[in-house]
């Protein structure tokens, strides 16, 4: 990845998967403090630009510059199902070096009266909250969310929006493929159709 100038920037971004291309000429850039929705159908792509964003695959074609801190959530939620709530939350606060900011995580999401609870006794929604409160207590600068609302009832839908809207506040950016407008309806639209 090439360094960018205080943005998220990508110039005629291809993408390839098993031999077959999946998107190609794809371009964006979002400053600080932005937020870009990806949209389009299934099959189009969306899940391998974040992941491209990510630095997670390799682009087939075109340049990318990423000079952030980032963090992804994908659809899964990564949590060990062994773990405590908040065993996790600390472990993935060290290794993101975010200190102790996991334990307002816990409150930001509604999750501190779950924090002793193992994981896998979590609801689907609850690994999400969990997921998310991951995130934000990573202190990464650039959110990348894959369908970040899936399982979330309509008071998580609001405490997740509040946190994007926090994170864009203090000049964080956001990438989101999502149908949902978590709050992000001054947002540009990325509009990915599956290549031809």
């Amino acid at each position: 990845m090439t360094e960018g100038a205080g943005h998220l920037e990508a110039t005629d971004l291809a993408c390839a998967r098993g031999g077959r291309l999946i998107f190609d000429g794809v371009a964006l850039r979002v400053a600080r403090g932005g937020a870009l929705l990806v949209q389009g159908p299934n099959g189009a792509g969306k899940s391998s630009l974040l992941r491209l964003l990510a630095g997670l695959l390799r682009p087939a074609a075109g340049t990318l510059g990423n000079p952030f801190r980032t963090a992804y959530l994908g659809h899964d939620n990564a949590l060990k199902s062994d773990r405590s709530l908040a065993q996790e939350l600390r472990f993935w606060g060290r290794l993101d070096g975010a200190g102790d900011r996991w334990l307002s995580a816990l409150d930001r999401f509604d999750l501190a009266p779950l924090a002793a609870l193992p994981t896998r006794l979590l609801s689907s929604g609850q690994k999400r909250r969990a997921a998310l409160a991951r995130t934000w207590a990573s202190g990464a600068e650039l959110w990348l969310l894959d369908e970040p609302s899936v399982g979330l009832d309509a008071a998580s839908l609001d405490r997740l929006a509040a946190a994007c809207a926090e994170h864009r506040a203090a000049g964080g950016l956001i990438v989101a493929a999502t149908h949902v407008p978590l709050g992000l309806d001054d947002a540009a639209v990325l509009q990915l159709a599956p290549a031809a």
